[in-house]
């Protein structure tokens, strides 16, 4: 009797260690019955929180939705704030031994969860849909949509063809004091600077930044690259700087006096989710994964106006022409590792030279 009930004892807790193995590693689980386990284990746990940056009318609100009704049986709830704020957040639960988000997303996440520490190794089928370069050879973030930088220029004070088109046309000096680029963000002047050090090497780089210094460029500290967009549209500044290069573009279809002008090498990041540590809902978030890299998922997002990284969905035509593989026009793709190693300095350099 006691044999039999150290035996049981033992499978028992075979049992509970396969389980949990299973649990562990299902994010990285890769067979062919993948689908089949995640929706076994998500049905088990029937809830999810997913944490991201997107615009809740525009995208969390159509995506979710899509993915309640593809698998009803998860619950998901969603809270949106900026990247820093939901990193700070996911921080503190760990801290506190409750992790409650289970998925986050967002531009430049990836970077600070993986230099917290804050993330866990995540594989998807979907990934083979996605060029080489946008993926993280270190499987702690997949990339979800796609960020290009360019500048914007008002049409009514600068006529077509005679907007800078080049790094070295912004030195002209009829821009003089005509320019501004978002300060207080790591995609704006710092990206700028980021850019231009990994295309051209630091030496380059900064022979050119000390001569766009001349240029007297506005640094603009109030709201996000939108804001600054919106007012290049208001007349306030003839040309702006590192924005998001299908913002004007946006604006240009319901009438602004606004257009994009790319610059090569284009600068490019990408929105990336991450599944941190300790998420309780992992067969629940990997499914989210799966859907948000998805031909359905992504479809969702080019409809609510973001850029998709998968090459076999459309963006929507309007923005269409910033994509720097369309335009034919080089980019840049600035990893979030890369990011997370260059911004500091780059950020140092923009304040030496132009503050």
């Amino acid at each position: 009797m006691r044999a039999t009930a150290v035996l049981l004892a033992g499978c028992l807790l075979s049992t509970a260690a396969t389980a949990q193995t299973s649990d562990a590693n299902i994010l990285t689980y890769a067979g062919p019955d993948r689908t089949e386990r995640l929706i076994e284990g998500a049905k088990k746990e029937g809830e999810l929180t997913y944490y991201s940056a997107m615009i809740v009318n525009q995208a969390l609100r159509p995506l979710t939705a899509a993915f309640q009704a593809k698998y009803p049986f998860i619950k998901i709830g969603y809270w949106r704030a900026d990247s820093e704020e939901i990193e700070t957040k996911i921080a503190a639960e760990i801290r506190a031994n409750n992790p409650v988000g289970d998925v986050i997303e967002g531009t430049g996440i990836g970077e600070l969860a993986v230099h917290a520490g804050l993330a866990q190794p995540i594989v998807s089928p979907e990934l083979g849909a996605v060029p080489q370069k946008f993926r993280d050879p270190n499987r702690l973030w997949v990339p979800t949509r796609m960020s290009y930088f360019a500048m914007a220029y008002n049409t009514r004070l600068i006529a077509a063809g005679a907007q800078p088109k080049t790094y070295d046309d912004l030195l002209d000096e009829k821009w003089r004091g005509k320019m501004a680029w978002p300060l207080l963000s790591a995609i704006g002047a710092p990206l700028f600077v980021t850019n231009l050090r990994l295309a051209w090497s630091d030496e380059k780089a900064m022979a050119y930044l000390h001569r766009l210094r001349a240029q007297n460029i506005v640094n603009f500290g109030a709201g996000n690259p939108r804001t600054l967009v919106d007012r290049v549209i208001a007349g306030e500044y003839p040309i702006a700087l590192q924005i998001f290069a299908h913002h004007p573009l946006i604006s240009a279809a319901k009438g602004a006096p606004v257009t994009t002008q790319l610059l090569a090498p284009v600068a490019s990041s990408a929105g990336t989710l991450v599944v941190p540590k300790g998420s309780r809902h992992p067969y629940s978030a990997a499914l989210l994964m799966d859907f948000l890299l998805s031909k359905e998922g992504q479809r969702i997002l080019a409809a609510a106006e973001y850029l998709p990284v998968r090459p076999d969905v459309e963006p929507l035509a309007q923005i269409a022409p910033i994509v720097p593989s369309r335009a034919g026009v080089a980019e840049n793709f600035i990893s979030p590792e890369k990011l997370n190693t260059y911004t500091e300095s780059s950020a140092r350099i923009v304040e030496d030279l132009f503050r």
